[in-house]
């Protein structure tokens, strides 16, 4: 192996900043603050590989990994000049993961490592301080104890939430001496309790069973969950960081806290965080006491602050981003103990980008790449609709922007189970932890009764861009019970609440939401600076005129998706259209679309006139005519009832008869007996024709271009409503732009056939109408042999665009709409890295992509060609179709932002790869 234990301090370090594939970020962070001289304690880092070859030896740690970490432990204990296990001036350890790209409270952290009865004794003669001592041992046992040893954490905790209800305080640090010294002692019979072994007094052994359970911790359940969601490799591992400790809990001089250089929540330019004195960096982050601001810290400690302050200012400078931050203050005296961008939400991501572009610190193409598409999707949230009643209950800390109502779940598992019903959950706990991840991603929205705004629950919330409200201390939570106290009203389990995560209100009752409105000068700013370096197009999917004008206002440069078949549910067409589908001769069906051919001229007409100047890739109908009737099995329930109906309807009448029924009520009866007797002689019909439409495998079926060879009647009334509503707009001073393109193409012939089909009805149009307009003709890409014959079907084609979610299912030989049933199940074995219905198969469909692009371009050169399936709008999928050579990439309304960056962003890694 190569180097394995990389050490930092005295103002040197081995590694530095560029090294968080082999270091994590929290070693890459310590050593790069170690050689731009700020006060780190001095420590170590073993590889993320050591991590892997723990699991490869079968989670044991080979002798050179542990030879390494001896040495550099030697060399700690001479720089620092104390030493682990010493009966005086004892060495004291954290030992904390760190992966190359954050997972914050994802993996495991011991601190006070070092501790036994010998060297706690020693700590609290040296420190005389003997409360402080005893704090650190109990904390040190806890979290060895639940960490490394695996004793549940609710034993710990309960035991200390006893003490303190007998001592009569509601806080640790009001605890006594004495009471820490039972609690010390009650810990250790604990873990002896479950464990069956004493608690380890040897130090190095200590450091041992930490080391390796940080490593062991990469694949703990929350760890694979939060990776998962956030699509981050398994293969990556992590680190582990060896640090001498410094003490927060030193007194009422010393303390811990977070922060960051900028607000994460809104951006704003000003040192943001929050700390605790007399406290450990865990109690800031576990939200089991309620810290101060920063701006406090001012007053408490004003030298502090300022050398605080300073440093901030340094590592945003160094980094050229907003930083998070961690320190300690022991004794008066400042620690930096972690930096790293910080986690922010998209509002601020926007407004951080523009200002330290303004301020010089970065220039245009850093700002682009600082925002992620994920920032854009946060604004994407729902807002409550303005002007409804509100019945504020509490007024918490609005730890994460936006706006959520949900149905109450108290636990991780139930919020997961009632997230597959139809409505939202919102998850109330006393305070989160990493274990409640997975509930966390499937919220609407969190509210914690107790943290701050760098607590767990912030933290996370504000990186998923989820709505969170946290320490709201006028909350009382019974987990146990599952009921929220709040406001004078007791809620349970599955009641409606709702959020305002930017002030703060926890309000009564289900509010209505609604799509935010982008914007702003930061955001127009933003996207100026985007669309400086975006070459890739950027149009959108959308059949409807309200969905294409909010398309353009984000940005889109066209339509490159109308889907026809959507127009044809209407329920003022949906009759119209199953007439055509039911008739048996061409007369009967050329009447029927003549009568859709009004609706679907309208419905282009407004689309031209919203997408007024830019392209409109209009699809003729695709999907199979049986999804236009209604279910099979649901019309032979229906025919079945009626027919069990009239089969009782003479004993109807017999019995009204001889009850002496008057003939009016008689005259009633028989005609709604004919009216029931026509309705099930028009199901009879439609269960025939469901019958005959009847296919094993519609999506592989009579569908797409086949239906048009099949009946060239639709394929006509569709063009002429596309011809005839470009023509009519044009009278009104707008200026269409139609393209028609013909979907499910196999072959080159499929294509000919249809065009000729389109060109004889468009230029029948022309002649009646005595003017032309210009109109493109092209095909949908979305089957294997489609790509392996590009260069033939480019002949007849205008353009190409690639259908990636059929082209994705034909490749893969699996449905979309059933491939859930084991995608997970072939995520969690590592068959598949991702869902390639969500990102792009770069190896399979890629390559059939680029297959394609070759070919069609060889044929004609100039041939525009797009994506217009869902992986228009994923930002990995888009870095591809940059590199593939696509004109463009055309995705749903929402989504036409985040293309935008992604676009942009593909291109400046390309220029930069240059």
């Amino acid at each position: 192996m190569e180097q394995i234990a990389w050490f930092f301090g005295n103002g040197e370090a081995d590694g530095d900043g560029s090294m968080k594939a082999s270091l994590g970020g929290k070693g890459a962070g310590l050593a790069e603050m170690t050689r731009a001289g700020l006060p780190v304690p001095p420590g170590f880092t073993l590889t993320t590989e050591s991590c892997f070859a723990f699991f490869d030896a079968g989670q044991r740690c080979p002798d050179a990994i542990d030879t390494a970490m001896r040495t550099a432990l030697a060399k700690l204990e001479k720089v620092h000049g104390r030493y682990l296990g010493a009966r005086k001036r004892p060495l004291l350890l954290s030992v904390r993961s760190g992966a190359s790209i954050s997972m914050p409270g994802m993996m495991d952290t011991v601190l006070n490592l070092g501790l036994n009865d010998v060297t706690a004794a020693a700590l609290e003669a040296e420190s005389g301080n003997t409360w402080y001592a005893r704090d650190c041992y109990r904390r040190f046992l806890q979290m060895f104890g639940d960490v490394v040893l695996e004793v549940p954490a609710a034993r710990f905790s309960a035991r200390l939430e006893a003490m303190k209800a007998q001592a009569g305080v509601q806080s640790d640090t009001d605890l006594s001496a004495h009471d820490l010294r039972v609690l010390v002692a009650d810990f250790k019979e604990i873990i002896r309790e479950v464990t069956g072994s004493p608690f380890p007094q040897d130090a190095l052994t200590q450091l041992r069973m930490a080391r390796d359970a940080v490593f062991r911790s990469w694949f703990n359940v929350r760890a694979k969950a939060y990776r998962s969601i956030h699509h981050i490799s398994e293969q990556l591992g992590t680190a582990v960081n060896v640090q001498a400790m410094v003490f927060g809990n030193n007194g009422w001089r010393s303390g811990s806290g977070v922060g960051f250089t900028r607000d994460p929540s809104t951006g704003d330019n000003k040192l943001y965080g929050e700390y605790l004195l007399n406290a450990q960096g865990e109690d800031v982050v576990a939200g089991t006491r309620t810290p101060q601001p920063l701006a406090q810290l001012e007053t408490d400690m004003p030298k502090v602050h300022k050398q605080l302050a300073e440093i901030a200012a340094t590592l945003e400078s160094h980094y050229k981003d907003v930083q998070d931050f961690e320190f300690t203050i022991e004794d008066d005296k400042l620690f930096m103990l972690q930096t790293r961008a910080g986690k922010r939400t998209g509002q601020a991501a926007i407004r951080i980008a523009c200002d330290l572009h303004e301020e010089g610190v970065i220039d245009a193409a850093g700002a682009v790449m600082l925002v992620q598409p994920e920032h854009i999707e946060q604004l994407l949230h729902q807002v409550f609709i303005p002007g409804q009643q509100r019945t504020v209950l509490a007024k918490g800390l609005p730890a994460s922007p936006g706006a959520a109502t949900g149905r109450l779940a108290f636990t991780s598992e139930d919020a997961v189970t009632r997230s597959g019903g139809d409505d939202p959950v919102i998850l109330v706990r006393v305070e989160t932890s990493p274990e409640d991840i997975a509930g966390m991603h499937v919220a609407a929205g969190i509210l914690t009764a107790r943290g701050g705004m760098t607590s767990h629950a912030a933290v996370v919330a504000r990186q998923m861009g989820t709505c969170c409200i946290a320490g709201c201390d006028q909350a009382h939570v019974d987990v146990v019970a599952e009921t929220l106290e709040v406001g004078g009203r007791k809620l349970q389990a599955g009641d409606w609440l709702s959020l305002d995560g930017t002030s703060g209100e926890v309000i009564a009752g289900r509010l209505q939401l609604r799509d935010p409105d982008l914007g702003g000068p930061y955001f127009d700013r933003f996207m100026g600076l985007v669309d400086q370096f975006r070459s890739l197009g950027v149009r959108t999917n959308a059949d409807q005129p309200e969905d294409v004008r909010r398309a353009r206002e984000f940005g889109a440069e066209g339509v490159g998706l109308c889907r026809t078949e959507h127009m044809f549910f209407d329920p003022d067409r949906l009759p119209v259209v199953q007439h055509m589908i039911m008739s048996v001769d061409n007369l009967a069906r050329e009447a029927a679309l003549a009568e859709l051919l009004p609706f679907q001229r309208a419905d282009f007409e407004a689309i031209f006139e919203a997408m007024d100047g830019l392209p409109c890739t209009i699809r003729l109908l695709d999907p199979p005519l049986h999804e236009f009737l209604p279910r099979r099995q649901d019309l032979l329930s229906e025919v079945a009832s009626l027919e069990r109906g009239m089969r009782h309807r003479d004993n109807v009448l017999t019995f009204l008869e001889l009850n002496d029924a008057s003939e009016e009520t008689l005259a009633g009866v028989r005609e709604a007996m004919e009216r029931a007797e026509d309705n099930l002689a028009g199901r009879r019909a439609l269960l025939r024709r469901a019958e005959t439409l009847h296919e094993q495998n519609p999506m592989l079926g009579h569908r797409g271009c086949r239906l048009g060879i099949s009946f060239p009647g639709i394929t006509r009334m569709q063009t002429r409503a596309i011809v005839e509503a470009a023509l009519n707009v044009r009278a009104k001073g707008i200026d269409p732009v139609p393209e028609i393109m013909i979907p499910l193409v196999g072959s080159v012939a499929e294509l000919q056939h249809q065009r000729a089909v389109v060109e004889k009805e468009a230029e029948q149009v022309f002649a009646e109408r005595g003017e032309r307009i210009d109109l493109a003709i092209g095909t949908m890409i979305e089957l294997p042999r489609a790509c392996v014959v590009a260069g033939e079907i480019a002949e007849a084609a205008d353009f190409f665009s690639f259908g990636t979610n059929d082209l994705t299912q034909t490749t893969f030989g699996f449905s979309r709409d059933d491939a859930g049933g084991f995608t997970a199940d072939y995520k969690r074995l590592g068959v598949f890295d991702e869902d390639p219905f969500a990102h792009l198969d770069q190896k399979g469909v890629g390559a059939l992509v680029e297959h394609a692009v070759k070919q069609g371009r060889t044929t004609k050169e100039a041939l525009k060609i797009g994506i217009c399936g869902e992986h228009g709008g994923d930002p990995k999928s888009i870095a591809f179709c940059m590199a593939a050579g696509l004109d463009y990439v055309s995705c749903s309304p929402f989504r036409v932002p985040v293309a935008r960056i992604a676009a942009a962003q593909a291109s400046i890694a390309l220029q930069n790869q240059g």
